[in-house]
């Protein structure tokens, strides 16, 4: 009978010990199941080293052209919150919707882009050591990725005319109030005599064409379209505005239904998106698109999750091989106890 209790207490502490092991992992499967999740509207933001509020302090006059751009609300812009919600809140969109997104963690410094996300970590002597800039044209393609194919596409590229040659990097306005002066700045000398053109006279400027972005028929589910930064003229751009009847005789290859299509009466047929694609795909082939950022981010985060989960297991296996090595040792104490008393 002794014997029988004997082992019943061996096999009963051994199952104590896997079960704390169990409990553990399982504790452990669920925070990193909760650090997946979007941070709530009421979680405080963590503090970040040097908030956008300090730098207000010297840089008034760079806050204010900021506060209203499409980085300081890319987070609540409407259109991205639509989007983003009907996608189901993907926490990849974080990395460049929020500023120091942590995608093992899911945890970032601030809604929108700020300061930091383009100037990176502030000395602590500054002033009056000077703040790094990091936003050069590749860059700022980490998130504006069809913008930078588009970029390399066009002879801006290998003259190394960039972002911020033609954009305000705070406001990311235009330099010029007239975006038409931007392009006659460096392009006057090969302009010619179409500063007479018909277009001209009827102020239809340089980026209402070269710049001219057609929206696809069905948005695709990333919400990324291309940005007109090609400056491409095809046959889709005329037909943009050339929509009379008198223009819809002259076919073009590829563009029959054109005319037609601009009064209603059937689709056009653009593939300025495929192009794009296409067009990337040959000349950045260092460049990640969209999809593969995202599959990047995914892999880092269950890459992440693997190696948590398993140091949770390997770290509940050693706790309860611990309890059960503790409650054996005081079961054999007390046994012996037991013995000494009946031998007396």
């Amino acid at each position: 009978m002794n014997e029988f209790v004997r082992y019943r207490r061996h096999w009963l502490t051994l199952a104590a010990g896997f079960l704390v092991g169990i409990i553990f992992f399982i504790a452990t499967v669920q925070l990193v199941t909760a650090a997946n999740t979007r941070q709530s509207d009421d979680e405080p933001m963590p503090d970040a080293d040097h908030p956008t509020q300090d730098c207000q302090e010297c840089h008034l006059d760079v806050a204010n052209h900021w506060q209203d751009s499409p980085h300081a609300h890319a987070f609540d812009d409407e259109v991205f919150q639509a989007q983003w919600s009907s996608m189901g809140e993907p926490a990849e969109c974080l990395a460049c919707h929020t500023t120091n997104f942590q995608p093992a963690t899911g945890e970032y410094d601030a809604e929108g882009v700020e300061c930091q996300a383009c100037h990176g970590e502030v000395d602590a002597e500054h002033p009056p050591n000077p703040v790094p800039i990091l936003a050069d044209t590749e860059y700022c393609g980490t998130c504006h990725t069809t913008t930078l194919g588009e970029w390399h596409r066009t002879g801006h590229a290998p003259a190394d005319i960039g972002c911020m040659d033609c954009h305000d990097p705070h406001s990311q306005n235009a330099l010029f109030e007239n975006p038409d002066d931007m392009c006659i700045n460096c392009h006057e000398d090969s302009m010619g005599d179409y500063l007479e053109d018909l277009h001209v006279q009827e102020g239809i400027g340089c980026v209402d064409c070269h710049a001219l972005v057609i929206p696809p028929e069905e948005m695709p589910d990333d919400g990324i379209v291309p940005t007109g930064h090609a400056f491409d003229i095809t046959p889709a751009t005329c037909v943009a505005c050339h929509t009379d009847a008198l223009h819809a005789g002259f076919s073009l290859p590829g563009y029959e239904d054109g005319a037609k299509a601009a009064n209603g009466e059937t689709a056009v047929l653009v593939s300025t998106e495929e192009e794009t694609a296409t067009a990337v795909s040959e000349t950045t082939q260092a460049q990640l698109t969209p999809e593969q950022q995202i599959e990047t981010l995914e892999a880092a985060v269950a890459s992440q999750n693997v190696t948590t989960l398993f140091q949770g297991g390997i770290v509940g296996l050693v706790l309860g091989g611990t309890s059960a090595w503790f409650v054996a040792s005081n079961v054999r104490q007390r046994r012996r106890k037991e013995d000494e008393d009946g031998e007396k």
